[in-house]
């Protein structure tokens, strides 16, 4: 148990599988690296824009976006638009996230079932990292998606 709450913790940290990918982008795919979006947070964002132009749903990544890193709880300046969000998307508004999710982390599904619960929001499992670009199980649930629509 020790060494998974380490790992997660330096994972964190210091993330390899994160920097590789950034270079590789950086490298064959750098139409990837040109914001589509930019604002200060979450609040900044027009859901029903979004659902407008044929967003089909939102993939939230957990630490540092939506909670502080390991807090269980929404940022509560973000509370508002989260619950707008949901509104707008209903059931295709998801977090995929390494400390919640991730079976290396979270191996018997506890922390995600208990961020389900506290956010209201379906924590998608996998089994590899989020920094390691596109899952193949978050394709598998939310289908192909065009560069333009995907964000992180």
């Amino acid at each position: 148990m020790w060494w998974t709450e380490l790992k997660s913790a330096l994972g964190q940290r210091f993330n390899v599988q994160g920097v590789a990918s950034s270079l590789e982008v950086f490298t064959k795919d750098k139409d990837l690296i040109v914001p589509h979006i930019s604002v200060p947070d979450l609040r900044y964002i027009d859901w029903d824009e979004l659902k407008r132009r044929g967003f089909e749903g939102v993939v939230f990544d957990k630490d540092n976006t939506i909670t502080a890193p390991y807090s269980l709880g929404l940022w509560a300046p973000l509370e508002s638009s989260i619950h707008h969000c949901k509104s707008v998307f209903r059931n295709n508004v998801a977090i995929f996230s390494n400390s919640a999710g991730l079976h290396e982390y979270d191996p018997d599904g506890k922390i995600s079932m208990l961020l389900e619960r506290t956010i209201g929001i379906k924590v998608i499992r996998h089994s590899e990292g989020n920094r390691k670009g596109p899952s193949k199980t978050l394709v598998c649930k939310w289908g192909e998606t065009k560069s333009s629509q995907t964000s992180s």
